[in-house]
């Protein structure tokens, strides 16, 4: 009787993850800087940090979010290293220079806000590029240029495009001064006539008591 056959197990081929992602972002940047002369990698780094509560290919997208903007990586070759299609597609979608028209920027923002997952990206990116001590270090460095607004002005229309607790998120981990920018558009999009509502002009179901008596607690409906 011949000796049973054992079959080599192969084991499973790792995955990219998120760590990969944040080793290659540091390693592709390294030598970049941005124009106040500092690590470019501390900007892609904290993108995807501010991504943390949401899943891998979100983040792996946010630490590369500059990678096919900056670098000379193909999609091809991010695919190659077992980057997902889904990451690499937001990584496309964010990457200017693969715009339609790259120099216009409202309209890439509005490209972007077409997509849920990219424009979560980009409003990360957007909070850390509007970084108060970041802002006013441009503002020395070139006093005799007019104040930059674009990304003040695509802040509505990223922040329209997705569910407004997932922008919070984001912002308290990235750049909480927005916070409060944010409430203000929230308030100027509230159309309702408070000093006018009744009590029968309210929701239905609206107050209704919950088990022992008192007011049943108001929750945000649940992200889509």
């Amino acid at each position: 009787m011949s000796e049973p056959e054992f079959i080599e197990a192969r084991s499973p081929q790792p995955s990219f993850t998120v760590e990969t992602a944040k080793v290659l972002a540091e390693v592709a940047h390294n030598r970049q800087k941005d124009k106040l002369k500092r690590p470019y990698r501390d900007h892609v780094i904290a993108v995807g940090d501010a991504l943390a509560d949401f899943d891998d290919d979100i983040r792996i997208a946010g630490y590369l979010h500059d990678i096919a903007e900056d670098t000379p990586m193909t999609r091809q070759a991010l695919l190659d290293m077992g980057v997902s299609e889904r990451a690499v597609d937001i990584i496309e979608r964010v990457t200017k220079r693969l715009h339609e028209n790259p120099d216009d920027y409202q309209a890439g923002i509005r490209y972007i806000a077409e997509d849920h997952d990219a424009t979560l990206v980009k409003i990360a990116d957007n909070a850390h590029n509007s970084l108060p001590e970041r802002v006013k270090a441009l503002a020395e460095k070139w006093p005799d240029k007019p104040p930059v607004t674009r990304y003040n002005d695509a802040r509505p229309v990223l922040y329209a495009a997705v569910p407004v607790e997932e922008t919070r998120k984001i912002l308290a981990r990235i750049n909480p001064w927005l916070l409060e920018e944010l409430d203000d558009m929230l308030d100027e999009a509230d159309d309702t006539d408070y000093e006018n509502l009744s009590y029968d002009d309210a929701p239905a179901g609206a107050g209704a008591a919950a088990p022992g008596g008192s007011p049943a607690d108001e929750t945000e409906p649940a992200p889509d």
